[in-house]
């Protein structure tokens, strides 16, 4: 297949050297790398053409998560799959990129993304996270998942995620105003076209944030944003908060085990997130 990996980027030199040499360990080479850099005022865009990367720079005050990925897309016309990598998703193994485009052999799958693993060092609470989100066995899911899924069943990231373009096309594409849930929007689209994704637990990447409480707190105040202006979501997938509790849960019997102290914290954070999310909702202008 013709493959283009697109990598948005704003002032990752210092992590760059990390990025590219997992990058350029890789059994399978995207037939182009892009990169779409925000205008960065380090050394981001001369070290991504130095390791071959065809760099196209943007406004940063252009940037859209939608929009920047949708102009990769028109940009890479020839690429039968696109592949997005976010600057610090570093892939964990050389097969890690094979591992996820082999999931377009099935021809019935529209999109496919891997499993997100801990970043070294990374602290409980922000570890949970992807254990949580990211299990180790991978699953395809259609439309009739939604059944027993519901929400979950449009899951999906962007930071190691791929589509077949004909899929994409179909989908509409990336919603460009959109900077924030992109990939869930077109997720729905997808399954909604008759489509199948495909999480590939084997295709792995390190990634992952210690947010601040405030960081928390305005990340939710988005989810509630996108859930509030895309009304349909909920509509069509039910409510997202059955699978809320069960996280809040997880996390206290993981943190129970391994790191009790921080159970306080968690119970904050859980606070935070519930009272983003409603804010979210409710004042989309937030």
């Amino acid at each position: 297949m013709n493959v283009c990996l697109c990598i948005p980027t704003l002032n990752s030199a210092n992590t760059w050297g990390k990025f590219v040499y997992a990058l350029q360990a890789q059994t399978l080479q995207p037939t182009e790398v892009l990169v779409l850099d925000s205008s960065s005022t380090d050394s981001t865009a001369e070290l991504a053409k130095r390791a071959g990367c065809r760099v196209v720079t943007i406004p940063r005050e252009e940037f859209r998560h939608g929009g920047t990925r949708q102009h990769a897309a028109e940009l890479t016309s020839g690429a039968e799959v696109l592949v997005y990598l976010t600057q610090d998703a570093i892939l964990a193994d050389a097969n890690a990129l094979g591992r996820l485009v082999a999931a377009f052999e099935d021809a019935s799958v529209g999109a496919a993304y891997g499993r997100q693993l801990p970043r070294p060092g990374a602290n409980p609470i922000e570890a949970h996270a992807r254990l949580f989100n990211y299990p180790p066995v991978s699953a395809v899911r259609s439309l009739e998942s939604k059944a027993a899924l519901g929400f979950k069943a449009i899951f999906f990231s962007n930071s190691f995620g791929a589509y077949r373009r004909t899929a994409l096309e179909q989908a509409g594409g990336f919603p460009r105003e959109s900077n924030f849930g992109e990939d869930t929007v077109v997720a729905a689209r997808l399954l909604q076209s008759g489509w199948r994704i495909a999480y590939v637990a084997e295709a792995q990447a390190y990634h992952s944030h210690a947010y601040s409480c405030h960081e928390e707190f305005r990340r939710y105040c988005r989810i509630g944003q996108l859930h509030g202006s895309e009304t349909w979501l909920l509509r069509d997938f039910g409510n997202a908060s059955g699978e809320g509790r069960r996280f809040a849960i997880s996390e206290i019997r993981y943190l129970s085990g391994r790191a009790p102290w921080l159970i306080p914290e968690a119970m904050l954070r859980t606070g935070l997130k519930y009272l983003g999310y409603k804010r979210g909702r409710h004042n989309p202008q937030y």
